[in-house]
């Protein structure tokens, strides 16, 4: 056995730096580990090290914590003392927030809200050169809402065409989406939202200005729906949605039920004056009267009765249909009713023509046209869901189905 005082001692073992990191406020204090003073930090014309900085280390809380943070609404960094000069919140796979310090320096909250099923991570600086940082992850969603946008993007489009909006899922907090839905336009134009029910049964809203809008005039839509929790029964948007279109030349058909003549105005001046034939007078085969909107151009297709709901049995392959509601209504090529062109209303609804001028109308009509009806035996006014009747709505109601007032 080696005597005890022939043992060499052990050095002594460096004391271990322990971080602890509270809940709710986290304290970092930014250095620089290095085996000496760095040329910088030393005293000019000296060997000694510099004073040490006097900056505080930034002390922040955010209201969201952990990994299961409620979304839907904004990030709030607060600063225990000082004021903040800077605050970042990064999202994985997505854009940072962006946000907003208080007038006292101490808060600083997020423009939009956390989206379901994102980590953040949070930096601050205050005006001393101190720092903090945290993160948290937010419950993913456990209902998903989407939506469908018309027009199509980047479409050129007819002057009564609306901004339209079609949600998958209920949409109970109306307010909440419609302040996410932002409209800009080329030239300024003055519009409104307003929410009507989908011919589909689905809530939708759409965007229209006071009068059709005017030839040239470029409109965009930024959805800025990630987040935004539409209600218990419509669950979460986990995404934003961009679409643009613009409004090509002014065009107007008007239909005269009672003279059955059709007429295509472009920029006041008529180019087309056609006879046609309208929905039978007297019951359900009546049309619809007011302001219809071209939603679709569909060629050649197969018209069924039962598709409408109609009795009288009837099964046609139909030339250059245009859609103009959602029930059922058409304007297209009708050559077995040429009898009643012009002279009388015999059709199951729809406005028919002879095969030349249903080619000639397909031709020059886009998407987004209005069909202004008349007639004194129909069988009502288009309504706004069905298809696009938001035109039969006075600027004054219309506007008062916006959520925000």
């Amino acid at each position: 056995m080696i005597p005890s005082f022939l043992i060499p001692a052990r050095p002594p073992r460096p004391a271990r730096l322990v971080l602890v990191a509270g809940a709710a406020v986290l304290g970092v204090t930014l250095t620089a580990c290095s085996g000496g003073a760095a040329a910088s930090d030393r005293k000019a014309g000296g060997d000694g090290p510099a004073a040490p900085s006097k900056a505080a280390p930034a002390r922040i809380s955010v209201n969201l914590q952990g990994t299961s943070a409620a979304a839907g609404g904004p990030v709030t960094v607060t600063l225990a003392a000082g004021k903040l000069r800077e605050v970042t919140v990064s999202a994985d796979g997505g854009e940072a927030l962006t946000g907003r310090i208080s007038g006292d320096g101490r808060t600083w909250t997020s423009d939009r809200v956390a989206a379901p099923g994102t980590t953040y991570r949070v930096r601050a600086r205050d005006t001393s050169g101190g720092g903090d940082s945290a993160s948290f992850t937010t419950r993913a969603a456990a209902k998903v809402n989407k939506l469908t946008l018309a027009p199509g993007k980047n479409t050129t489009v007819g002057i009564a065409q609306p901004l339209s909006i079609v949600f998958d899922n209920p949409v109970k907090d109306k307010a909440a989406v419609e302040k996410a839905l932002k409209v800009s336009t080329s030239n300024d134009t003055e519009g409104s939202w307003g929410w009507v029910r989908d011919h589909s049964g689905r809530d939708r809203v759409d965007w229209r200005p006071e009068k059709y809008w005017k030839p040239g005039t470029r409109i965009t839509l930024d959805a800025e729906l990630n987040g935004v929790d539409s209600g218990p029964a419509g669950g979460f948007f986990v995404r934003d949605y961009a679409t643009g279109f613009t409004v090509g030349a002014s065009q107007v058909v008007e239909v005269d039920l009672d003279r059955h003549r059709l007429a295509l105005r472009r920029d006041g001046r008529t180019v087309m004056d056609v006879p046609v034939s309208g929905g039978t007078p007297g019951g359900d085969k009546r049309s619809w009267r007011g302001t219809a909107v071209l939603m679709s151009k569909e060629g050649t297709i197969n018209m069924r009765s039962e598709t409408v709901g109609l009795g009288d049995a009837y099964d046609k392959m139909v030339d250059y249909s245009m859609r103009l509601t959602w029930s059922g209504m058409y304007a297209h090529a009708a050559p077995w009713n040429a009898a009643y062109f012009g002279r009388a209303n015999h059709s199951s609804g729809c406005v028919g023509m002879s095969d030349a001028d249903a080619a000639a109308l397909y031709r020059q009509v886009r998407v987004g046209d209005p069909f202004e009806i008349t007639g004194a035996d129909t069988k009502g006014t288009v309504a706004e869901g069905n298809g696009y009747g938001a035109w039969n709505v006075s600027w004054a109601d219309w506007r008062k189905r916006s959520a925000l007032g």
